[in-house]
């Protein structure tokens, strides 16, 4: 007995360590490319470094560099820029919910419409920007030139003006975005069982009866997966603003991540730079963390 548990053993240690064997690449790679950045990024947050000069040059600062962040106009304007994104994940899902509505229930040749709008999603977002970029062309853009033949004279400068830039922006977002939430829609849309709404019918309920009692909160799961990743990803835009207004005009566009790349790679100022990072990381968490105990409350599994 004891030479057959011995056995075991040591065939259940040989397949532990094929296993770890295995699966170490991913872990050294998931190591070394997040874990360490992420640990550093938060020791830089307290330290006043140049990069270029060598390790030899940290300072340790403590708070400071928190400190110099809410006593930073430009900071507090990315704030303010990233959380008026936000709008653009509601308008997004609402969007998209209503184009699959259409599409799956009102629209033949549905497999054409479908990559129609998924092709902004998967387009290279530079491609994306620079069309936009000559669609808002002040003077000779298609938008100002249809709204001048409707006589509309003084027509926006979109990306151009301080108070139209991030909400051009925003448009953009959201158009590029559409195809993909209405995908997904689109799979829980077909995946709600046919049945209900014959029994709906049965009992002689009207279609905002059924899209209020039966689409919605079978679609809660999906409208919650929507919603997370919605929000995260308004947090992490960089290249549409990079490409069309670099954060101008008077830091209009300015959102977190551009701050954050100004910051370090621009201004050489790394534990600024970690200390924004580490901001946007609690940001982050906390809207998620307040998402994940509300979601108990309105989505149904």
């Amino acid at each position: 007995m004891k030479a057959k548990k011995k056995g075991k053993s040591a065939i259940q240690k040989r397949e532990s360590w094929t296993g770890v064997l295995f699966v170490s690449p991913m872990l050294i790679g998931v190591s070394i490319l997040t874990l360490l950045p992420i640990l550093a990024t938060f020791m830089l947050s307290f330290a006043d470094w140049n990069f270029i000069v060598g390790f030899k040059s940290i300072k340790w600062v403590g708070l400071d560099n928190f400190k110099a962040l809410f006593e930073n106009d430009v900071f507090l304007k990315s704030v303010l820029n990233n959380l008026l994104f936000l709008l653009t994940v509601p308008l997004t899902m609402i969007f998209a919910l209503i184009i699959a509505i259409v599409i799956d229930k009102h629209v033949y040749a549905k497999s054409y419409f479908k990559v129609a709008f998924f092709m902004p999603y998967i387009s290279s977002i530079v491609a994306i920007a620079v069309v936009w970029q000559v669609l808002f062309n002040p003077t000779e853009g298609p938008i100002n030139q249809v709204l001048l033949s409707l006589g509309i004279h003084n027509p926006p400068t979109w990306i151009a003006d301080p108070d139209f830039a991030l909400f051009s922006v925003m448009i953009i977002q959201i158009w590029a975005s559409i195809g993909f939430s209405m995908i997904i829609y689109l799979a829980g849309l077909q995946s709600i069982p046919k049945e209900l709404y014959e029994a709906a019918d049965m009992d002689g309920a009207r279609a905002w009866d059924k899209f209020k009692h039966i689409m919605l909160p079978v679609l809660s799961p999906t409208t919650f997966f929507l919603l997370i990743t919605g929000i995260i990803g308004t947090f992490k835009v960089f290249d549409l603003i990079a490409v069309l207004t670099k954060g101008g005009p008077i830091n209009s566009t300015t959102m977190l991540v551009w701050h954050l790349y100004e910051s370090a790679f621009v201004n050489l100022k790394i534990g600024y730079a970690s200390a924004i990072a580490v901001v946007l990381f609690f940001f982050v968490l906390i809207i998620t963390l307040v998402q994940w105990v509300g979601q108990k409350k309105w989505v149904n599994y």
